[in-house]
């Protein structure tokens, strides 16, 4: 018998498209479901500014998914319709990409899987349980306070995303299943900085501050109190809208592939990253296919300067080299490249 990730009934979440004021990490969410190469999101910032709900409420905005029925690992059919963790001939189905919470306190066991105990002990049966990150194929996998995480479970989540699958063996056991998802981190960089190594596998990093409008704050405030007293309701009122934004993503996401990049832009994009000293190329394929997401999402044929100049910020800014006589904000470094590099003739 297959094993079943079928998650509980979940508490009531937050409409996506009722968030206010974190414009930024929205557009962030939003590009990394259209094109999940992008490589996840990180945002960093004040607590208690809505992090946790814009990345919670993703999961409504997820167009459904082609998948092998009985499969555990969610695995999308294969060319000839086969799937090598269920019979021949399974039948296919639809279902929305997972959006998985990795907590803190997770064991490396409950994270890559492990030895299904009760099998093994009420019926002599050796069996894996996958574990989140089988749960999290072709999804989101969603750390919160993702600067704190151990340092042995960043060491596992390296080695999958580089690979795009999970090797499990201990115990007698030899599993071997695919494991690629989209990252997406949230955290206060006051309780600690993340390993160079693995922010450098976010594709997109956003700073979160507190609004300091009055305006927004009180509507903020205000949705929120309406959302708590009658969830149904607020959700509801949202409903419409949020579909409508999922329908855009999966028009997107449809669209992504006929979007042409002229030379001229990948020009800037090349100059933009040398301005700033980014290492590798890493920063130029980040700014490129987002700046291309963009550019699908709104329905256009080719990149533009415009849509190039409104994601480099969460591209580069934490791509940057850290200069100690530079206290400059890492945002403002990046502005002020563009502000030289769009500012030169065409070479």
């Amino acid at each position: 018998m297959p094993v079943s990730l079928e998650l509980p009934n979940a508490m009531p979440v937050f409409p996506f498209s009722a968030i206010v004021g974190q414009d930024e990490l929205k557009q962030a969410l939003v590009l990394a479901a259209v094109d999940p190469r992008i490589g996840g999101v990180l945002a960093l910032g004040d607590r208690g500014t809505g992090k946790s709900t814009a990345i919670r409420a993703l999961a409504s905005l997820l167009p459904e998914v082609e998948g092998v029925e009985g499969c555990p690992y969610h695995c999308a059919p294969a060319e000839d319709g086969g799937c090598a963790h269920v019979a021949p001939g399974a039948a296919t189905l639809r279902r929305a990409p997972p959006v998985v919470d990795l907590p803190l306190g997770a064991t490396e066991d409950r994270v890559v899987g492990a030895l299904d105990l009760e099998a093994a002990l009420l019926r002599g049966e050796k069996r894996f349980e996958p574990g989140l990150l089988a749960r999290a194929h072709r999804g989101f996998l969603y750390i919160d306070e993702v600067n704190l995480l151990e340092d042995h479970l960043i060491d596992v989540l390296l080695d999958v995303a580089a690979s795009g699958e999970n090797v499990v063996e201990r115990e007698g056991l030899s599993v071997r299943h695919p494991a690629r998802f989209v990252l997406v981190g949230s955290g206060n960089p006051e309780e600690g900085e993340l390993r160079p190594q693995l922010l450098d596998r976010f594709g997109l990093s956003v700073d979160v501050r507190t609004p300091m409008d009055t305006q927004t704050r009180m509507e903020i405030v205000r949705r929120r109190d309406s959302f708590e007293r009658n969830p149904a309701s607020f959700e509801k009122k949202w409903q419409r809208r949020d579909r409508e934004l999922r329908d855009q993503v999966s028009r997107a996401q449809a669209h992504l592939d006929h979007v042409s990049t002229p030379d001229s832009v990948l020009e800037r994009a090349v100059a933009l990253c040398v301005a700033l000293g980014a290492d590798g190329l890493r920063g130029e394929l980040t700014l490129m296919r987002t700046a291309r997401a963009l550019a699908a999402f709104e329905g256009q044929a080719e990149v533009g300067m415009e849509h190039l100049k409104a994601v480099a910020r969460p591209s580069l800014r934490h791509r940057l080299r850290k200069d100690p006589l530079d206290e400059t904000d890492a945002g403002a470094r990046v502005d002020r490249a563009m502000d030289e590099v769009f500012a030169r003739e065409p070479a």
